[in-house]
């Protein structure tokens, strides 16, 4: 037990004198004057060199220059500042960096609206955005931070492709890519919907054949498989291992029939996953995009083919690969020559089967694979059974026979019938390899990573292109490759660095002789692929990243951001720190130790917030009228952070109220506002030593609850354990209670555990308490976070008696230090009292003696 003092009765004089000193909650004069405070004393700065603390890198994902930062900004980042607080207060040496991820579409989108460039419209946004993001009292290290479309940071991008080129990381294809008329090219996630619409503008994709230039991300599709030592969450997990979507299996060469049209002879490479049932192949299936359609299609259907061609085009792969869509495809007048059996089977062209995805032809089995069964059912074509399980081998099929049971044998497969499936599988891919007529072969899903972009804002690519030398990389002595400073659009979309003859027209540095500048700039997501490492050295002018910095302080510790981010950013972020260890700038090769995805805030409309779509709300009204505190608290409230939801203002105003509490319970601990009573009385048959002990013990139990809260990022139940502890403390206001020590570490517990989450008001009330103390100023910031008293948050349990209408109905055992609200929720789940109430809603729940007795009255 806390020694305890006795508190000095005042006089109704001094009472009365002591009304005036007590001041309203007043959020606009408190909260911008301690935010200049902390940045004039440098409180958030972090020493990256600072030894002997444990370190905690802390990430959250940098915002999009907009113009103005809406509420869907604040719910990502004010419980992140939070949880940078918590650490800081167990005596962890944070970082929690900020940038901005500046170069992209809307700002070209806004330049060619309003005649302007797009650095300009970039760089105001910045500048407003910074003022409002110090509003929410964040603790970000500015002076850490990066801006992407500076020239000292894209610099950066630029020699780190240069050493990929070197490394044959990066490389030049000519390929169909998907092109949006605004946006240029985009890659194969940017395309959404079954009318294959751009993700950012809505415009409709098509294809095109373009010389793009590629990362190849491909050589680490096994090592992206493994998430081992990694803390993310499993939708994460499972998308990405999807994206990259790893078969295994066999690639099977069939030759195309000789016929009147061409004399055949064509190999047709076919990966499949179930070489055991290649006797059951009765015809294949070619991807529109496949190169030998064309070439393979007999002259009477050539027009149809091309028309079926251009139809797939525009449908994107998920369309194309929906179960619920009734299978399309035509004959192109070939055959095939299956090489186990030598036996002819027609060529189909159909959209159900992907260029980007094994070798764009399929073998189609149809008794064991749905897709082709229904494709067979079609047109008629043979559908043989080769794979039975035992007593089965003559049964009749209604549909594909997909299954694995046990025992399972080839049958109708020749010499290889009546081996089991897996083996029979093995033997059939080892005997064509031996005829080189097939092998063992492993596809994947995922694709190099496409990162050339048809427009101005964004990297230039460090490339020459020299009639006599070819593709000639930039000298790392003439990076960065800058953008023009005047930019002239001619109103359209088309990149205007084709047409700037100063950006474009340059000296070979290899012959002297003249040459084009490469007019494609970088991916975005290039970017964002590496900025964390950036933040540890942000002015570093000898190399994009601190070595030593790297090593002391990465992989990230904490990352947090959406989970829409799975298979583009968080996938690229991957790669990057593997092509990024492959060349020797960094000594790991997965980015961030432990991922957070928190949900998102909906517009009104129910869509995800955004400028475009007009939906955003804009915090600096509430701010206003609020408070920073008030709006974080809210936010934080209104739900788990990983599930976010519709925006709705209601119960701010609940928030605020809680805040106005807990000012005038640690300012006004006896009761000193005008109408208040002289003084107030403990429960009835509660002594005071009983009340002492009841306060102190609840603040332990709630910090209990609130540490763990903070660790799981639980900061609604966090926010109502906090409450309820203010509630009870407001219930004691004014009784011989307040003002004794138990009071004061309660007041002192509560402010320390509100602090991560709402720093000003719990600044502005610590800072009074040292005054009036005499104490010197410290911040509340710089404390240690509190220890919970063990013997505080003993379960001690006592009986209460329970009454309906003043008839006892039950009993019941509880924890001593149980609240009122827990309380009742266990009284009316009781069957005697839900008996005894019969239906009828309590008018009215009284705890008698300090919760000794609880009387529900009901009408």
């Amino acid at each position: 037990m806390t020694d305890t003092t006795d508190t000095t009765e005042k006089t109704k004089a001094t009472r009365a004198i002591e009304r005036t000193r007590v001041e309203r909650y007043d959020p606009a004069s408190i909260e911008p004057r301690w935010q200049a405070r902390w940045d004039e004393l440098g409180l958030h700065r972090t020493d990256l060199h600072e030894e002997g603390r444990p370190r905690f890198y802390l990430l959250t994902m940098y915002p999009y220059p907009s113009g103005d930062i809406h509420i869907g900004h604040w719910y990502i980042t004010t419980p992140t500042d939070a949880i940078a607080r918590f650490h800081r207060m167990h005596g962890e040496n944070v970082f929690l960096p900020i940038g901005f991820d500046a170069f992209g579409l809307p700002a070209e989108n806004a330049a060619i609206k309003n005649n302007i460039n797009p650095r300009d419209w970039t760089m105001s946004n910045i500048a407003n955005m910074r003022r409002q993001l110090r509003t929410m009292g964040a603790t970000f290290d500015w002076d850490a931070e990066v801006v992407t479309a500076d020239p000292s940071y894209y610099k950066w991008n630029q020699w780190l492709f240069l050493r990929f080129l070197e490394a044959g990381l990066a490389y030049r294809h000519k390929s169909a890519v998907d092109w949006c008329p605004n946006d240029g090219t985009l890659a194969r996630e940017q395309v959404e919907g079954a009318d294959r619409h751009c993700w950012r503008c809505g415009a409709k994709v098509e294809k095109r054949d373009l010389d793009q230039w590629y990362l190849r991300v491909t050589k680490y599709a096994d090592e992206l498989l493994d998430f081992g030592g990694l803390d993310w969450p499993d939708p994460i997990k499972t998308q990405q291992t999807n994206w990259i979507g790893r078969s295994e299996g066999g690639e099977i060469v069939f030759t195309t029939a000789p016929s009147d049209h061409h004399p055949g002879g064509e190999e047709l490479r076919a990966f499949t996953t179930r070489p055991d049932t290649l006797f059951g192949a009765t015809f294949m299936v070619l991807a529109p995009e496949h190169a030998l359609v064309a070439p393979l299609t007999a002259p009477d259907r050539r027009a149809e083919v091309e028309a079926y061609v251009a139809q797939a085009a525009n449908r994107t792969e998920i369309d194309r690969l929906s179960t619920d869509r009734d299978k399309t495809g035509l004959p192109i007048g070939a055959d095939a020559i299956n090489p186990v059996n030598g036996e002819r089977i027609p060529i189909f062209v159909a959209d159900y089967v992907l260029g980007g995805y094994g070798t764009g032809a399929i073998m189609a089995v149809p008794a064991h694979d749905e897709r082709d069964f229904e494709f067979a059912m079609k047109f008629g074509l043979p559908i043989r059974r080769v794979v039975a399980a035992p007593g089965d081998e003559d049964a009749g099929l209604e549909g594909a026979y997909v299954a694995h049971a046990a025992g399972e044998r080839l049958v109708n497969s020749g010499d290889y019938s009546g081996l089991s499936a897996n083996e029979g599988g093995r033997r059939i891919v080892a005997d064509l390899e031996k005829r080189g007529a097939g092998r063992p072969a492993v596809t994947y899903r995922l694709r190099d990573w496409l990162i050339s972009r048809q427009r101005y804002w964004g990297t230039p690519i460090p490339v020459i292109h020299c009639p006599t030398d070819g593709i000639v990389p930039v000298p790392d002595e003439d990076l960065p490759v800058l953008l023009p400073d005047t930019v002239d659009y001619g109103g359209s979309g088309v990149n205007p660095l084709t047409r700037d003859e100063a950006f474009l027209n340059v000296t070979c540095p290899k012959c002297g002789g003249p040459a084009k500048r490469e007019t494609d700039t970088m991916d975005t997501f290039i970017d964002s692929a590496w900025y964390w490492y950036r933040y540890l050295s942000p002015k570093k002018e000898d190399g994009p990243v601190d070595g030593d910095m790297v090593e002391t302080w990465t992989p990230v510790e904490q990352y947090t951001g959406g989970a829409e981010h799975a298979v583009m950013h968080l996938l690229y972020a991957r790669e990057f720190a593997k092509m990024m260890n492959e060349i020797g700038l960094i000594d790991h090769r997965e980015p961030f130790r432990r991922l957070f995805n928190q949900g998102q805030i909906l517009g009104l409309d129910g869509e995800r917030m955004s400028k475009s779509r007009g939906n955003t709300v804009d915090p600096d009204d509430l701010v206003a009228r609020y408070g920073a505190d008030t709006i974080r608290l809210f936010l934080m409230f209104m739900g788990p952070w990983d599930q976010g939801g519709p925006w709705s203002p209601t119960g701010i105003g609940g928030v605020h109220r809680f805040l106005n509490r807990l000012w005038t319970v640690v300012l006004d601990e006896h009761g000193l506002e005008g109408g208040d009573p002289d003084a107030a009385t403990l429960p009835a048959g509660e002594s005071e030593a009983d009340a002492r002990t009841a306060v102190r013990n609840a603040a332990h139990r709630t910090l209990r609850g609130v540490t763990a809260d903070y660790e799981a990022f639980h900061f609604n139940t966090m926010i109502a354990k906090l409450m309820e502890l203010t509630n009870l403390l407001m219930r004691y206001r004014g009784t011989s209670v307040a003002g004794t020590a138990e009071w004061d570490e309660s007041i002192r517990l509560a402010l320390l555990m509100l602090a991560p989450a709402a720093p000003h008001i719990t600044e502005e009330l610590w800072s009074r308490r040292l005054a009036a103390a005499g104490e010197p100023w410290a911040s509340i910031h710089t404390q240690s976070w509190p220890a919970v008293d063990p013997t505080a948050v003993v379960e001690e349990t006592r009986e209460v008696p329970i009454q309906v209408n003043g008839k006892l109905r039950d009993r019941v055992t509880v924890p001593t230090g149980i609240s009122e609200i827990e309380l009742d929720q266990i009284v009316l789940a009781r069957d005697k009292v839900r008996a005894a109430l019969d239906g009828r809603e309590p008018a009215k729940i009284i705890h008698a003696g300090g919760g000794r007795l609880v009387n529900i009255v009901v009408r």
